[in-house]
């Protein structure tokens, strides 16, 4: 298959994909910090080039309730409702199976519900991050490897230039499940 993976820096997922022998390309404005395939830019130029499949992590910053006491602000001049027309640029994108990762966030009540909720320690990560998937032409993800272990690291995370470049990259356990059951369960 040929797979989009929008708005991944980190390369995570994207990899998880080629090990299992498909077609896989990152994209993001920033670029990779794994050497593979990746478009550095903005996805919406891209989005119409036959993908089979595209797992896309748009940005949460104006979207997450973990940011709640800045939602008026971020109403105010625009920021929020430009972040949830660029998800539902991703949703109606012309590709027949996709995938939304968010935390929890506004798209929940200003577009729809999330159709599955996960966390890391149900694919092998002892840690909490609760992570949304809205899904089309996607089976929901089953779970891998449900370990003990609760730690909300994530949350604790300090502060600096990077927080929000760490805070963002998916759990290896996360990316391993959806190359192992959207690739197989959607191969040509």
């Amino acid at each position: 298959m040929k797979i989009l993976v929008a708005c991944e820096y980190s390369g995570i997922v994207r990899d998880a994909f080629i090990a299992q022998g498909h077609e896989a390309i990152s994209c993001d404005i920033l670029p990779t910090e794994r050497p593979g395939p990746h478009y550095q830019g903005n996805v919406l130029n891209i989005l119409h080039d036959s993908w089979d499949l595209m797992v896309a992590h748009p940005p949460c910053t104006h979207l997450a309730v973990s940011g709640a006491k800045h939602f008026s602000a971020k109403r105010a001049d625009g920021r929020q409702d430009a972040a949830l027309d660029f998800v539902r640029s991703l949703m109606l994108a012309p590709i027949l199976r996709i995938c939304i990762e968010n935390p929890v966030s506004i798209i929940s009540t200003r577009i729809r519900k999330p159709d599955q909720i996960i966390q890391p320690w149900q694919y092998g990560h002892g840690e909490t991050k609760t992570t949304c998937l809205w899904l089309q032409g996607l089976p929901l993800l089953t779970p891998t490897n449900v370990v003990e272990g609760r730690s909300n690291r994530i949350h604790t995370m300090p502060g600096g230039k990077d927080q929000a470049k760490n805070r963002s990259k998916t759990y290896q356990g996360i990316a391993d499940a959806m190359a192992d059951q959207w690739g197989a369960n959607n191969a040509p």
